[in-house]
Protein backbone atom coordinates (compact mmCIF):
# COMPACT_ATOMS: atom_id res chain seq x y z
CA UNK A 1 0.00 0.00 0.00
CA UNK A 2 2.96 2.09 0.76
CA UNK A 3 4.40 1.43 -2.59
CA UNK A 4 1.61 2.94 -4.13
CA UNK A 5 0.60 5.87 -2.02
CA UNK A 6 4.38 6.91 -2.77
CA UNK A 7 3.63 6.46 -6.72
CA UNK A 8 0.33 8.39 -6.09
CA UNK A 9 2.40 11.56 -5.20
CA UNK A 10 5.49 11.09 -6.79
CA UNK A 11 4.04 10.44 -10.57
CA UNK A 12 1.77 13.37 -10.89
CA UNK A 13 5.06 15.52 -9.42
CA UNK A 14 7.11 13.78 -11.87
CA UNK A 15 4.26 14.68 -14.87
CA UNK A 16 3.90 18.34 -13.28
CA UNK A 17 7.27 19.41 -13.72
CA UNK A 18 7.91 17.60 -16.94
CA UNK A 19 5.29 19.44 -18.87
CA UNK A 20 5.33 22.72 -17.01
CA UNK A 21 8.56 23.83 -15.63
CA UNK A 22 10.83 25.92 -17.92
CA UNK A 23 14.10 24.24 -19.09
CA UNK A 24 16.40 25.78 -16.30
CA UNK A 25 13.64 24.52 -13.29
CA UNK A 26 13.14 21.21 -15.07
CA UNK A 27 17.11 21.24 -14.75
CA UNK A 28 17.28 22.55 -10.94
CA UNK A 29 14.26 19.77 -10.56
CA UNK A 30 16.38 16.96 -11.90
CA UNK A 31 19.50 17.94 -9.82
CA UNK A 32 17.59 17.89 -6.60
CA UNK A 33 15.93 14.20 -7.21
CA UNK A 34 19.57 13.06 -8.76
CA UNK A 35 21.64 15.08 -6.62
CA UNK A 36 19.56 12.74 -3.59
CA UNK A 37 20.00 9.29 -5.41
CA UNK A 38 24.27 10.78 -5.58
CA UNK A 39 23.99 10.94 -1.34
CA UNK A 40 22.57 7.68 -1.00
CA UNK A 41 25.33 6.44 -3.21
CA UNK A 42 28.18 7.75 -1.80
CA UNK A 43 26.85 6.76 1.71
CA UNK A 44 26.13 3.59 0.52
CA UNK A 45 30.00 3.01 -0.87
CA UNK A 46 31.34 4.78 2.02
CA UNK A 47 32.38 1.62 3.80
CA UNK A 48 34.99 0.80 1.26
CA UNK A 49 36.54 3.70 1.44
CA UNK A 50 35.20 5.51 4.90
CA UNK A 51 38.73 7.69 4.87
CA UNK A 52 38.53 9.05 1.13
CA UNK A 53 36.58 12.06 0.05
CA UNK A 54 33.60 10.79 -1.64
CA UNK A 55 31.51 14.53 -0.92
CA UNK A 56 33.10 15.40 -4.21
CA UNK A 57 30.40 13.03 -6.04
CA UNK A 58 27.57 15.29 -4.62
CA UNK A 59 29.46 18.07 -5.46
CA UNK A 60 30.72 17.23 -8.66
CA UNK A 61 26.95 16.52 -10.06
CA UNK A 62 25.54 19.85 -11.22
CA UNK A 63 28.58 21.26 -13.19
CA UNK A 64 29.06 17.97 -14.59
CA UNK A 65 25.44 17.66 -15.48
CA UNK A 66 25.45 21.27 -17.00
CA UNK A 67 28.69 20.55 -19.00
CA UNK A 68 26.49 17.38 -20.84
CA UNK A 69 23.73 19.52 -20.94
CA UNK A 70 25.68 22.03 -22.88
CA UNK A 71 27.42 19.50 -25.29
CA UNK A 72 24.15 17.25 -25.81
CA UNK A 73 21.75 20.38 -26.26
CA UNK A 74 20.84 20.40 -29.85
CA UNK A 75 19.63 24.11 -29.21
CA UNK A 76 23.54 25.36 -29.29
CA UNK A 77 25.30 26.52 -32.07
CA UNK A 78 28.17 24.52 -33.22
CA UNK A 79 31.74 24.70 -32.68
CA UNK A 80 34.41 24.70 -33.83
CA UNK A 81 36.83 21.75 -33.48
CA UNK A 82 39.25 22.82 -31.30
CA UNK A 83 36.82 23.76 -29.32
CA UNK A 84 35.31 20.54 -28.81
CA UNK A 85 39.11 19.28 -28.30
CA UNK A 86 39.52 21.73 -25.55
CA UNK A 87 36.53 20.29 -23.70
CA UNK A 88 38.00 16.83 -23.98
CA UNK A 89 41.06 17.76 -22.80
CA UNK A 90 39.12 19.23 -19.78
CA UNK A 91 36.82 16.32 -19.16
CA UNK A 92 40.35 14.22 -19.40
CA UNK A 93 42.18 16.53 -16.91
CA UNK A 94 39.26 16.44 -14.27
CA UNK A 95 39.60 12.56 -15.11
CA UNK A 96 43.07 11.57 -14.01
CA UNK A 97 45.21 15.11 -12.91
CA UNK A 98 42.43 15.84 -10.77
CA UNK A 99 40.97 12.89 -9.23
CA UNK A 100 44.32 11.83 -8.49
CA UNK A 101 45.16 15.60 -7.00
CA UNK A 102 42.20 15.01 -5.02
CA UNK A 103 42.65 11.93 -3.31
CA UNK A 104 46.47 13.11 -2.73
CA UNK A 105 45.51 15.97 -0.74
CA UNK A 106 42.63 14.50 0.71
CA UNK A 107 44.99 11.91 2.18
CA UNK A 108 42.96 8.83 1.35
CA UNK A 109 44.76 6.03 2.89
CA UNK A 110 46.72 4.04 0.51
CA UNK A 111 44.28 0.97 1.03
CA UNK A 112 41.42 3.22 0.05
CA UNK A 113 42.51 4.52 -3.03
CA UNK A 114 41.72 1.65 -5.36
CA UNK A 115 37.70 1.95 -3.79
CA UNK A 116 37.87 5.54 -3.93
CA UNK A 117 39.05 6.14 -7.72
CA UNK A 118 36.52 3.93 -8.60
CA UNK A 119 33.67 4.89 -6.70
CA UNK A 120 34.20 8.58 -7.62
CA UNK A 121 35.03 8.09 -10.83
CA UNK A 122 31.66 6.19 -11.92
CA UNK A 123 29.41 8.23 -9.69
CA UNK A 124 29.55 11.81 -10.89
CA UNK A 125 28.75 10.96 -14.52
CA UNK A 126 26.70 7.94 -13.24
CA UNK A 127 24.18 10.77 -12.07
CA UNK A 128 25.21 13.75 -13.95
CA UNK A 129 24.81 12.14 -17.61
CA UNK A 130 21.09 11.24 -16.80
CA UNK A 131 20.21 14.49 -15.90
CA UNK A 132 21.28 16.10 -18.79
CA UNK A 133 19.62 13.59 -21.10
CA UNK A 134 16.60 13.92 -19.39
CA UNK A 135 16.56 17.92 -19.20
CA UNK A 136 17.38 17.69 -23.30
CA UNK A 137 14.27 15.01 -23.65
CA UNK A 138 12.32 17.64 -22.29
CA UNK A 139 13.86 20.55 -24.33
CA UNK A 140 12.92 18.30 -27.56
CA UNK A 141 9.52 16.85 -26.52
CA UNK A 142 8.20 16.94 -22.96
CA UNK A 143 6.11 13.48 -24.24
CA UNK A 144 9.64 11.77 -25.15
CA UNK A 145 10.20 12.23 -21.29
CA UNK A 146 6.58 10.76 -21.16
CA UNK A 147 7.48 7.78 -23.44
CA UNK A 148 10.69 7.18 -21.40
CA UNK A 149 8.83 7.02 -17.87
CA UNK A 150 6.20 5.00 -19.33
CA UNK A 151 9.16 2.11 -20.11
CA UNK A 152 10.81 1.87 -16.96
CA UNK A 153 7.55 2.70 -14.64
CA UNK A 154 4.70 0.85 -15.77
CA UNK A 155 7.60 -2.12 -16.85
CA UNK A 156 9.37 -1.76 -13.43
CA UNK A 157 5.52 -2.25 -11.81
CA UNK A 158 4.79 -5.19 -14.40
CA UNK A 159 8.04 -6.91 -13.59
CA UNK A 160 7.38 -6.76 -9.60
CA UNK A 161 4.03 -7.83 -9.71
CA UNK A 162 3.92 -10.76 -11.92
CA UNK A 163 7.30 -11.85 -10.65
CA UNK A 164 5.28 -11.59 -7.14
CA UNK A 165 2.79 -13.47 -8.86
CA UNK A 166 4.30 -15.79 -11.21
CA UNK A 167 7.99 -15.35 -10.60
CA UNK A 168 9.55 -19.37 -10.85
CA UNK A 169 12.76 -19.08 -12.35
CA UNK A 170 15.37 -16.60 -10.73
CA UNK A 171 17.31 -14.34 -13.14
CA UNK A 172 19.84 -13.37 -10.50
CA UNK A 173 19.76 -15.15 -7.49
CA UNK A 174 22.93 -13.70 -6.25
CA UNK A 175 22.83 -9.68 -7.23
CA UNK A 176 18.84 -9.79 -6.76
CA UNK A 177 17.35 -12.81 -5.24
CA UNK A 178 13.76 -11.64 -5.54
CA UNK A 179 13.94 -11.04 -9.57
CA UNK A 180 12.52 -13.73 -12.20
CA UNK A 181 12.55 -13.87 -15.60
CA UNK A 182 8.85 -13.90 -15.64
CA UNK A 183 8.58 -10.32 -14.19
CA UNK A 184 11.67 -9.32 -16.62
CA UNK A 185 9.70 -10.54 -19.53
CA UNK A 186 6.54 -9.34 -18.07
CA UNK A 187 8.03 -6.02 -17.87
CA UNK A 188 9.83 -5.83 -21.23
CA UNK A 189 6.45 -6.75 -23.18
CA UNK A 190 5.22 -3.92 -20.73
CA UNK A 191 7.56 -1.28 -22.39
CA UNK A 192 7.06 -2.65 -25.75
CA UNK A 193 2.93 -1.94 -25.63
CA UNK A 194 3.31 0.77 -23.84
CA UNK A 195 5.45 2.47 -26.87
CA UNK A 196 3.26 0.84 -29.35
CA UNK A 197 -0.05 2.95 -27.83
CA UNK A 198 2.34 6.01 -27.30
CA UNK A 199 3.57 5.74 -31.47
CA UNK A 200 -0.10 5.17 -32.15
CA UNK A 201 -1.42 8.43 -30.48
CA UNK A 202 1.36 10.79 -30.42
CA UNK A 203 2.72 9.68 -34.10
CA UNK A 204 -0.31 8.60 -36.01
CA UNK A 205 1.46 5.48 -36.76
CA UNK A 206 3.55 2.68 -35.23
CA UNK A 207 7.09 2.93 -36.25
CA UNK A 208 9.80 0.03 -35.92
CA UNK A 209 12.55 1.89 -35.60
CA UNK A 210 10.96 3.91 -32.18
CA UNK A 211 10.11 -0.23 -31.13
CA UNK A 212 13.80 -1.30 -31.32
CA UNK A 213 14.72 1.72 -29.38
CA UNK A 214 12.24 1.07 -26.78
CA UNK A 215 13.35 -2.58 -26.55
CA UNK A 216 16.98 -1.34 -26.27
CA UNK A 217 15.25 1.13 -22.93
CA UNK A 218 13.89 -1.60 -21.24
CA UNK A 219 16.51 -3.60 -21.43
CA UNK A 220 18.63 -0.92 -19.96
CA UNK A 221 16.31 -0.03 -17.31
CA UNK A 222 16.09 -3.50 -15.92
CA UNK A 223 19.79 -3.45 -16.52
CA UNK A 224 20.43 -0.49 -14.33
CA UNK A 225 18.22 -1.72 -11.45
CA UNK A 226 20.05 -4.79 -11.44
CA UNK A 227 23.82 -2.97 -11.52
CA UNK A 228 22.09 -1.01 -7.96
CA UNK A 229 21.50 -3.93 -6.31
CA UNK A 230 24.82 -5.28 -7.49
CA UNK A 231 26.27 -2.35 -5.30
CA UNK A 232 23.62 -2.78 -3.13
CA UNK A 233 25.25 -6.90 -2.13
CA UNK A 234 28.44 -5.09 -2.11
CA UNK A 235 27.71 -3.86 1.25
CA UNK A 236 24.95 -6.13 2.37
CA UNK A 237 22.07 -3.60 2.28
CA UNK A 238 18.56 -3.98 1.68
CA UNK A 239 17.74 -0.13 0.26
CA UNK A 240 19.90 2.88 -0.38
CA UNK A 241 17.92 5.27 1.83
CA UNK A 242 14.36 5.76 3.42
CA UNK A 243 13.14 8.45 1.60
CA UNK A 244 10.35 7.31 -0.45
CA UNK A 245 7.93 4.67 1.69
CA UNK A 246 7.93 1.57 0.15
CA UNK A 247 10.29 2.38 -2.73
CA UNK A 248 13.68 2.37 0.18
CA UNK A 249 15.39 5.47 -1.43
CA UNK A 250 15.91 7.81 -3.87
CA UNK A 251 18.63 6.00 -5.71
CA UNK A 252 16.11 2.58 -5.73
CA UNK A 253 13.76 4.38 -7.19
CA UNK A 254 15.98 6.04 -10.25
CA UNK A 255 17.91 3.08 -10.61
CA UNK A 256 16.56 2.16 -13.89
CA UNK A 257 16.55 5.44 -15.25
CA UNK A 258 20.05 5.77 -14.84
CA UNK A 259 20.67 3.09 -17.67
CA UNK A 260 17.53 3.77 -19.65
CA UNK A 261 17.32 7.80 -20.18
CA UNK A 262 20.90 8.16 -21.74
CA UNK A 263 20.19 4.14 -24.00
CA UNK A 264 16.66 5.90 -25.23
CA UNK A 265 18.49 9.60 -26.12
CA UNK A 266 21.14 7.64 -27.95
CA UNK A 267 18.69 5.18 -29.57
CA UNK A 268 16.78 8.54 -30.66
CA UNK A 269 19.65 10.25 -32.15
CA UNK A 270 20.38 7.15 -33.69
CA UNK A 271 17.46 6.66 -35.81
CA UNK A 272 16.99 10.25 -36.11
CA UNK A 273 20.22 10.86 -38.20
CA UNK A 274 19.44 8.14 -40.49
CA UNK A 275 16.17 9.87 -41.25
CA UNK A 276 14.03 6.79 -39.33
CA UNK A 277 12.92 9.21 -35.73
CA UNK A 278 9.78 10.25 -34.81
Amino acid sequence: MRRLLTAAVAVPLALLATFWLPSYAFFIFLLLIFGACSFEYVQLLKPHAPNAPLWVVPLGVPPTAAAFFWALSPARHATAGDSLAAWVLAGGLLATVGLGTLLLFGRTPSPEVPAALGIVALGVPYFALPVAVAAVMQRLDPWLLFLLYSIVWLGDSAAYYCGSAWGRHKMAPVVSPNKSWEGAVAGFITGIVATLVWSYFRLGEIRLPLLLVAAATAVAAQLGDLFESLLKRGVNVKDSGQGLPGHGGFFDRMDAMLFAGPVMLGGLWLIAHHGLGP
